[in-house]
């Protein structure tokens, strides 16, 4: 569950910032884009949470799993969203380094 709602925000933020700074062709073709995108999205989110509790749960008992995994999912939603929302190599006239004004500035892009 954890994974879908990662991919979720991931997915909003992403088709965010392309409508923001103008990426793509059209809507159309950026929804496309996006749903294809959408499943690897779910998988590595998934697997934030997998590989953290699977790990360390058997050894660390408590809050050490939990916390490894929000940190995990976190660093992933923040990669997705910079990595694939914001190209560098891609002239978006309407954003300053093609990053949208709604980004805060405390998070690096």
């Amino acid at each position: 569950m954890s994974g879908l709602l990662a991919a979720a925000v991931a997915e909003v933020l992403i088709g965010r910032a392309w409508a923001t700074c103008d990426v793509g062709v059209n809507a159309v073709a950026d929804s496309g884009t996006l749903v294809l995108l959408f499943v690897p999205l779910w998988i590595v989110g998934a697997l934030c949470w997998v590989l953290p509790y699977g790990l360390l749960g058997r050894r660390f008992h408590g809050a050490w799993p939990i916390a490894v995994g929000v940190a995990a999912t976190l660093v992933f939603v923040w990669f997705a969203a910079t990595w694939l929302g914001m190209p560098d190599d891609y002239p978006a006239p309407s954003c300053v380094d093609n990053v949208p004004g709604w980004w805060p500035e405390w998070i690096p892009a």
